[in-house]
């Protein structure tokens, strides 16, 4: 998979070991910050991996502040981004499954890295299940065009 990871201050070493982790699992990751825990905003963080996941078609995006929270509502506000804040591997598979989720949210704060790699190991696990979900989720994008 290929896979654009960022963060701020706050997520800064759980996205190292994350990028270490997906590598050693064979797949493409693509760093855009930040690259020092020195503090960065994270709704820039946020806006500039959004905007290289939708032009440069990667599979999905990992986002990690502190609590996740931030970063969650900054992507959200970019036209063509689904992202969910995930604490657990069944939020992690329903977001894929039934949202078609493309951008998955981590709080580095309260997830240890283990519980973050179960998260992310059973987002990428699932599918996108389509059937009525397809709706749904078209129905999610159509609110970007109506506000």
């Amino acid at each position: 998979m290929r896979i654009v990871i960022g963060c701020d201050h706050g997520g800064f070493e759980l996205k190292k070991d994350l990028i270490s982790r997906l590598e050693k699992a064979g797949h493409s990751v693509t760093d855009t910050g930040c690259y020092t825990p020195e503090a960065v905003d994270y709704p820039d963080v946020a806006e500039k991996l959004c905007h290289r996941l939708l032009d440069e078609h990667y599979d999905f995006g990992i986002l990690l502040c502190g609590t996740g929270i931030g970063v969650s509502i900054a992507a959200n506000k970019i036209d063509g981004i689904r992202a969910a804040h995930l604490a657990d591997e069944y939020s992690a598979r329903m977001a894929k499954a039934h949202n078609d989720a493309n951008v998955i949210t981590l709080g580095a704060r309260v997830l240890g890295p283990e519980l973050a790699w179960s998260i992310v190991e059973a987002y990428m696990a699932s599918s996108f299940m389509h059937s009525h979900h397809e709706v749904r989720v078209e129905k999610i994008m159509a609110l970007e065009k109506k506000n």
